[in-house]
């Protein structure tokens, strides 16, 4: 639970530092919750049902990433937000698998992409 918090945290530093809406909070809250629930559902739960809440998780964020989207005209603002979120909640469920290692390499090379910087045109 601790290393979803610290690397929720790592994700919505960044988006927050950068001045976007979804920053600290909303990262640790998705990644620890989504840790949360696959933990308890491993432990309480036999067969799919860990599959099961994996993949309400990933349905559920994605609503949540689809509010932080807006389009203005031919520009559409978010998309990295609402990816970041989505990504948050990937890294929640690999840490309640118990990939740990796994988990802390996606959030170095989430952490890394998210620091690129993109010439708007």
């Amino acid at each position: 639970m601790l290393l979803s918090l610290v690397l929720g945290g790592l994700i919505g530093f960044e988006r927050e530092k950068s001045s976007h809406p979804a920053g600290l909070r909303t990262h640790i809250l998705v990644c620890v919750t989504s840790a949360f629930l696959m933990i308890a559902f491993d432990n309480l739960f036999f067969g799919d049902s860990v599959a099961r809440m994996g993949a309400g998780i990933i349905t559920g964020i994605g609503f949540l990433g689809a509010g932080a989207i807006i389009v203005y005209g031919r520009e559409v603002f978010g998309l990295t937000t609402a990816a970041s979120i989505w990504a948050t909640a990937g890294l929640g469920i690999i840490i309640g698998l118990g990939l740990y290692w796994e988990a802390v390499v996606a959030a170095i090379f989430f952490f890394i992409v998210l620091r690129l910087k993109t010439k708007r045109g």
